[in-house]
């Protein structure tokens, strides 16, 4: 696991964890997945977790993002005793091991799926972050709107443009863009294989 992570304790982190499933116990990983993602829900810090699935080889291929709110809860979490029994149950299941990496908030939206794809065009990033983003600076000043002239200080331009960008922000790192890579995930992959 990369534990240099860079970022400060009060940063969001995200863990990513893939694991390639052994043929024939896909049903009993599912299970297990249910109630590790369940278990680690409860984890002070824990800020959500994304579960994608994928192949590699003809194999199953899981990769969760976990969420956290510092990296001292992930390194909590990642140290546990609790986690390291649930991954010792998980071990006859897994083709490869307990893949982990430590990173940022964002960077995980465009990492492919196999370790051994690369990245999708940068092009192509910025319009899937133009797709996310557009539409809410277009929007949102106007559902703020009748907020923001309820007082002189919420009008200022200072004030409301932090307000505007900050729930901009919040959406597109909780909520749109992990579900816009999932929307446009196979146009980002197909991106990938063409310039292979």
């Amino acid at each position: 696991m990369d534990a240099t992570s860079g970022t400060g304790p009060d940063e969001v982190v995200t863990l990513v964890v893939k694991h390639l499933i052994k043929r024939g116990r896909e049903a009993d990983y599912e299970a297990w997945l249910r109630r590790i993602v369940r278990i680690a829900g409860e984890r002070p810090g824990h800020l959500g977790v994304d579960v994608v699935r994928g192949t590699q080889n003809g194999q199953a291929l899981f990769t969760c993002v976990l969420r956290y709110r510092s990296t001292h809860d992930l390194e909590v979490w990642l140290d546990s005793a609790q986690r390291k029994q649930l991954i010792d149950e998980a071990a006859p299941m897994l083709a490869d091991g307990d893949n982990t990496e430590v990173g940022g908030a964002n960077e995980f939206w465009f990492t492919p799926l196999a370790d051994s794809a690369a990245k999708p065009p940068r092009w192509k990033q910025a319009v899937v972050s133009l797709c996310v983003i557009l539409p809410q600076t277009l929007i949102l000043p106007f559902i703020w709107g009748p907020i923001l002239r309820l007082h002189p200080f919420l009008s200022n331009y200072v004030v409301s443009t932090f307000l505007v960008t900050l729930t901009i922000v919040l959406l597109v790192v909780y909520l749109l863009m992990p579900a816009a890579t999932r929307l446009f995930a196979p146009w980002l992959e197909a991106s990938v294989k063409e310039s292979l």
